[in-house]
């Protein structure tokens, strides 16, 4: 594997060759292995493997100084698990890097993570849950020449699983903070600041010849731009962001291989003081699928991110249907609340309550009647759809839910959600329809001694389409500062009637934790800031080990 075999010298031949420049030199770095032991279960429908044991392994290395850092990254995937890409198998050294740093300058050399802005244009990042990591290898140079002015220069071929793409990324950033520069403006405690990214990709049209039919192919792009504009204000407890992003034409399978721009807007504003909290967010995008590689699919090898504007749910139910920011283009809005009643109000009682609030919408742009750009032959080699811009299209995702929560005694405590979900599963997952559901969660805890904490959840989810309700158990049991001993159990009430449970052990030592566990897991998404990977039913025994020094 040629990325093994070059890892396997280069991160020895860079950490030697960086070891004159180390004085007073630090070590740190990190271990994570998630083991599943598999089991088939042909009731939840599990997936049957050859191997015994499938594990996700990673250990970082770090070495440090004053002026130069440089680090690498084993992993051992050869026996992955469940519900990743089959390029995700392998093993070796991908990621290693050589940093120097003096005064106002910054160089790495090898691997590294960038982002511009929101990420509209330029976002390298790894999300180990859901496979990805899409880092640069290359150059890049981060100068502050003065106070308000931070340059960002790169240059590399971007990650995917254990090669890189051929395409050549190479970018351009500066932020300029005005009040730095306007003294009224800072002795008014007023913060402005300007931002401005360029992305080119470079990717030789040969290198995935597309063709319309036996004798005619697409003539495709050898250069691919994306710009970025965006301004900063702050005051006090008040924040507006605007930010507006486009992209030149970028035939892909994203799209259709048809030939329209892209382009994305968006606005959010917050404000918070003491007790109180306020967030809005617009966004229209249309077509900003960004790729090293313009036939990939998958999670790999984007590289910008799209943000959902969803609220991200971290109990069980609520998470059922998570939601996919869609490619071809949508509109998200975003309202979040949040208030404190003080404590001796009427509603605040002898501890305060604390109440949060957050509607999610999600509908698409108009695109007449064109619903999916990848299948609709009609755009291969055409100018894309037009797309009215305020003009908006189908439901796609919507939430809305309250959370309140109260300490009714100093050792007990309780948080009580409630939640109304449209889920556009034909739109998401290409099948379904709309899922309706209303979902009651309620989280208890209390405290028997300083060490030892109980904590229960309730949930239960009404819920029109697909499988029908659910309802969710879990205990939680705490014995400071080692153990916890967990137990849960999902259960379709619908149609299939199928119990999910778990049962864990956790324990924990200074820097070291270990969970053992054994369990049912349905099959479902997982998804962090609207990327998603299908992760398939599993049932077995589990082991997570992490160590961080």
């Amino acid at each position: 594997m040629k990325l093994l075999n070059i890892g396997r010298w280069i991160l020895p031949a860079m950490l030697l060759a960086s070891m004159p420049a180390f004085s007073q030199v630090t070590l740190s770095g990190s271990i994570q292995s998630d083991i599943l032991i598999p089991q088939d279960d042909e009731k939840i429908g599990t997936e049957h493997y050859d191997d015994k044991v499938l594990t996700n392994t990673y250990v970082d290395l770090k070495l440090g100084s004053k002026y130069v850092e440089a680090g690498g990254r084993f992993e051992f995937l050869k026996y992955p698990l469940p519900g990743y890409e089959t390029d995700l198998k392998g093993w070796g050294v991908p990621h290693f890097y050589v940093k120097g740093h003096y005064k106002s300058v910054e160089l790495t050399a090898g691997d590294y993570y960038e982002q511009f802005g929101s990420g509209f244009v330029l976002r390298t990042y790894e999300e180990r849950s859901l496979g990805i990591d899409n880092a640069l290898r290359g150059a890049r140079l981060n100068f502050k020449p003065v106070a308000g002015v931070a340059l960002k220069a790169l240059t590399g071929k971007q990650r995917r699983y254990w090669h890189h793409n051929d395409a050549l990324v190479s970018g351009v950033d500066l932020e300029l903070g005005i009040d730095q520069f306007i003294k009224s403006l800072e002795d008014h405690d007023m913060h402005i600041t300007l931002g401005g990214s360029w992305v080119n990709k470079h990717e030789d049209p040969d290198d995935d010849a597309i063709f319309v039919d036996a004798t005619h192919r697409l003539n495709l792009p050898k250069y691919v731009n994306a710009w970025d504009a965006r301004v900063n204000l702050a005051h006090k407890g008040f924040s507006l962001l605007a930010e507006y992003a486009q992209k030149s034409q970028d035939p892909s399978f994203d799209n259709g291989y048809h030939y329209g721009k892209g382009n994305v807007v968006m606005l959010s504003t917050s404000y918070s003081r003491k007790g109180m909290s306020v967030l809005l967010q617009a966004k229209r995008s249309e077509g900003m699928a960004f790729r090293s590689r313009r036939s990939m699919s998958g999670t790999s090898s984007f590289i910008n991110h799209m943000p959902a504007f969803t609220h991200d749910q971290t109990y069980a139910l609520p998470a059922q249907y998570p939601y996919a920011t869609q490619l071809d283009g949508e509109w998200a809005l975003q309202c979040e609340l949040g208030y404190s009643f003080k404590k001796g109000t009427t509603l605040g009682g002898k501890y305060g309550t604390k109440v949060k609030f957050n509607i999610s919408h999600v509908r698409g742009i108009d695109d007449g009647d064109i619903k999916n750009p990848v299948s609709d032959g009609r755009l291969m080699g055409s100018d894309g759809f037009k797309s009215s811009f305020f003009k908006m299209g189908e439901l796609y995702y919507q939430d809305i839910d309250v959370q309140i929560e109260k300490r009714f005694t100093r050792d007990f405590s309780l948080i009580f959600m409630y939640m109304n979900q449209q889920y556009n599963m034909t739109v998401v997952e290409g099948h379904g329809g709309m899922i309706k559901s209303n979902i009651l969660v309620a989280d208890g805890k209390y405290k028997f001694s300083p060490k030892l904490t109980l904590r229960c959840e309730l949930q239960y989810q009404f819920c029109e389409g697909d499988e029908g309700d659910w309802a969710f158990g879990l205990a939680e049991l705490s014995w400071a500062p080692h153990w916890m001993f967990t137990v849960s159990d999902m259960w379709n009430c619908g149609e299939t009637k199928m119990h999910y449970y778990q049962a864990l052990v956790t324990y924990n030592l200074k820097a070291h934790r270990i969970q053992a566990g054994y369990g049912r897991t349905d099959a479902g998404f997982n998804c962090s800031g609207g990327v998603c990977r299908w992760v398939p039913a599993t049932r077995g025994f589990t082991l997570s080990y992490n160590y961080s020094f």
